[in-house]
């Protein structure tokens, strides 16, 4: 089993150091346009206008734990889960979970999906957050999981960007799977049993990338766990988590990376971290690549 998640974590690794590496060949040979933003100009692309109705419907899965669906700001349908502690609470903080590229939202709740295993470990993210009565919520990123579409495949979005400098799918992706996390939030907040003043976020890779952008843009979000974020210029500026972690001076921030990371150098990491002006902050450094050690769950206790 041991030689299997080697294996799988190997794979998954080498696929998102091609697609990261691609992207900077280009980058450097063939210039992607540069379009550097205020912080005012990268927070208006993030504007949307809240609807009371969002349609969110519930589909109990198994005690405490529930399928759901809702509108979001565009129209677009959002598929995602919820789950509760086992403990019951009068008001339940809430941890929103971000997966990886590639990834979808269960993920979050088990440690294999359709045969590969979660080598992110997210899931045991989610069992402490329960442990710690936290109910815990994710979704799926636009074109991912549930939300994959046939006449564009995430794969293409990405060759778009590496090889014909079309970057609008790819910041639409990220841009606008953040608002669906906002308009999630309108959701939460309407919730009684649900705390909005004690939400936090994480997120891996991809979803570590969101997470910074999402509690940049919008104050209910009061702790952020990023996990090795990809390191982005201002070629992509408005989804460039660089761009915007100034705006983190409230938040408490943790910053999970590697010493070897094909998508951030160990340096660009730092300059990040620097970035982020909050007192409450802190940078966990392992040895390694994008794929953390499975050990390296058991230093986020405490950041909940």
């Amino acid at each position: 089993m041991k030689l299997k998640k080697l294996v799988t974590a190997k794979v998954f690794q080498a696929t998102l150091g091609v697609l990261f590496a691609l992207s900077a060949i280009y980058y450097v040979f063939f210039t992607l346009d540069s379009e550097p933003l205020s912080t005012q100009e990268i927070l208006d692309r993030y504007q949307y206008s809240a609807s009371q109705n969002l349609n969110f419907e519930l589909n109990k899965l198994e005690e405490n734990l529930y399928e759901f669906h809702y509108r979001s700001f565009d129209g677009a349908k959002v598929k995602g889960q919820i789950h509760y502690p086992e403990v019951k609470k009068d008001r339940y903080p809430v941890l929103l979970g971000m997966h990886a590229m590639g990834r979808s939202y269960p993920r979050w709740w088990v440690d294999s999906l359709k045969g590969r295993p979660t080598v992110t470990q997210v899931n045991k993210i989610t069992q402490i957050a329960r442990n710690k009565g936290y109910v815990v919520i994710a979704i799926d990123a636009r074109y991912h999981g549930s939300r994959k579409k046939a006449d564009r495949s995430l794969r293409s979005i990405m060759i778009d960007l590496t090889f014909l400098g079309d970057k609008d799918d790819y910041v639409r992706m990220i841009r606008d799977t953040v608002l669906d996390y906002r308009v999630l939030l309108d959701w939460i907040e309407q919730q009684k049993e649900l705390d909005i003043s004690n939400t936090h976020v994480a997120g891996y890779s991809m979803g570590g990338q969101m997470s910074l952008l999402l509690a940049a843009v919008d104050v209910r979000i009061s702790n952020v766990l990023s996990i090795v974020p990809p390191y982005l210029e201002d070629t992509t500026a408005s989804v460039a988590p660089k761009n915007v972690v100034s705006l983190l001076d409230d938040n408490k921030v943790w910053l999970v990376t590697s010493d070897d990371d094909e998508n951030a150098t160990h340096e660009e990491n730092v300059l990040l971290f620097k970035r982020i002006p909050s007192k409450d902050k802190k940078h966990i450094v392992f040895k390694g690549n994008h794929i953390l050690p499975e050990e390296y769950v058991n230093s986020l206790v405490e950041w909940f």
